[in-house]
């Protein structure tokens, strides 16, 4: 925990100024070092809406390293219990090995579930995992004055796409730039850059890149305007198409073979039952919804490793989209996941604070230790065995009719 350097003025003052209206919250710090900053806003929050905020103030955070970096105007933090479910057996490019996998939640029989799933799946040999595709995108949109510009432009940016390149790499001495992809709507063109981030998930880094190719594009081609760095055609906390096709962060498969005996053993069914499961509820049924999840729960297992291992919760929205394929095999049965945009990194963000630091430790994830880009591409194989091992275990819970009673043994306890 840092040193809190000399107060600049009276921590209750500072209270009745925020109160009063004469100090914004952000303003706090200009008069506070960062903890009895956090004292204050907490303070004055609450005289102003009459909450009790012990508990949030209970938090045991090091502002200083918050501060200008993960979160702003902050009055503490908020617990959430992190558990792990394994041992998970991981044949991956980058993950080797039994791995015990943190996941924070609030939800009572998320982790046994996917304890369960790993159990299963461990006993069949473990999970074969691997990373198809790995780029962060950043798409900006330019305005043209019509087609044959547009036609005129995209000439232009395949012409250019060394200086493009140079321009883009000159921020960082980490992203790389892969490719650029148009895309015409009208007199509207979007630029789809996509690079390499090493261990960064490389949002930040990559839209600073950009920013710096558009300036250079704008001064080449002047008929065409940047309206916006981020179009849409990223796609960026959003579902799309383009992001399942073309993948934005890691593109992952991760896959096992049950044997029949450990089906009927450890998940109570058989491989025809939750084929019918899967076939029914997450393709029939997603595809009569109208909904681009063709899986169970996804985003129950992505959703808690973000939250153990420093992610950008966000992100969950397309880190979470994916597919489940099964295929009995005689009694046995093969089964994988497949998520074509889980967005990951190993340094930057949330993964500096020192609770989610430790929990990327479990996984033997430390940085600096590995060829650039190999933790994080660890750390998506991890995440995307977990996936396998969750769903696996809640098609067998339905197929067996056992989801109900997992939830009342686990999830609902009287108070």
């Amino acid at each position: 925990m840092a040193v809190s350097s000399p107060k600049r003025a009276n921590i209750d003052d500072v209270v009745k100024k925020i109160v009063n209206g004469a100090l914004a919250l952000h303003e706090v710090e200009e008069l506070l070092d960062p903890y009895d900053a956090v004292d204050a806003r907490r303070a004055a929050v609450e005289q102003i809406t009459k909450a009790r905020l012990s508990a949030i103030g209970a938090a045991n955070l090091d502002y200083e390293q918050i501060k200008g970096k993960n979160a702003e105007n902050v009055i503490g933090g908020v617990g959430i219990p992190v558990g792990v479910a394994g041992p998970l057996k991981v044949h991956g490019a980058y993950a080797k090995g039994d791995f015990y996998v943190p996941l924070g939640t609030t939800e009572g029989a998320l982790i046994a579930s996917v304890n369960r799933g790993a159990k299963a799946l461990t006993m069949s040999g473990g999970v074969t995992a691997r990373v198809l595709g790995d780029r962060m995108a950043r798409a900006p949109v330019f305005r043209v004055g019509g087609v044959v510009e547009a036609e005129e432009f995209m000439g232009w940016i395949s012409a250019n796409i060394g200086e493009i390149r140079k321009a883009a790499e000159s921020t960082t001495a980490h992203g790389k730039l892969k490719d650029v992809v148009p895309f015409v709507l009208g007199n509207n063109v979007w630029l789809r850059f996509s690079f390499d981030t090493g261990d960064a998930m490389g949002m930040n880094m990559v839209t600073i890149a950009v920013e710096k190719a558009v300036e250079f594009i704008e001064r080449g081609f002047p008929k065409a305007r940047c309206v916006a760095v981020s179009g849409n055609m990223d796609s960026d906390k959003k579902q799309s198409y383009t992001n399942n096709l073309l993948g934005r962060g890691k593109t992952v498969v991760a896959e096992a073979v049950l044997s029949e005996a450990v089906l009927s053993n450890v998940l109570h069914t058989t491989a025809d039952r939750i084929n019918d499961v899967n076939i029914r509820k997450n393709w029939l049924g997603s595809a009569r919804a109208g909904s681009m999840q063709f899986n169970a729960h996804f985003a129950n297992i992505v959703a808690a490793a973000f939250i153990a291992m420093g992610q950008d919760l966000a992100q969950v929205v397309e880190s979470s989209s994916g597919y489940t394929a099964t295929e009995p095999r005689g009694g046995d049965l093969y089964f994988s996941v497949t998520l074509p945009s889980i967005e990951v990194g190993t340094v930057g963000g949330g993964t500096a604070l020192p609770a989610q630091r430790a929990a990327l430790g479990i996984l033997g994830i430390g940085g600096g230790d590995t060829k650039p880009g190999d933790s994080s591409r660890k750390l998506a194989e991890v995440i995307s065995s977990a996936v396998l091992a969750g769903e696996l275990n809640l098609l067998a819970a339905l197929s067996a009719r056992e989801l109900g009673s997992a939830h009342r043994s686990l999830g609902r306890r009287s108070r």
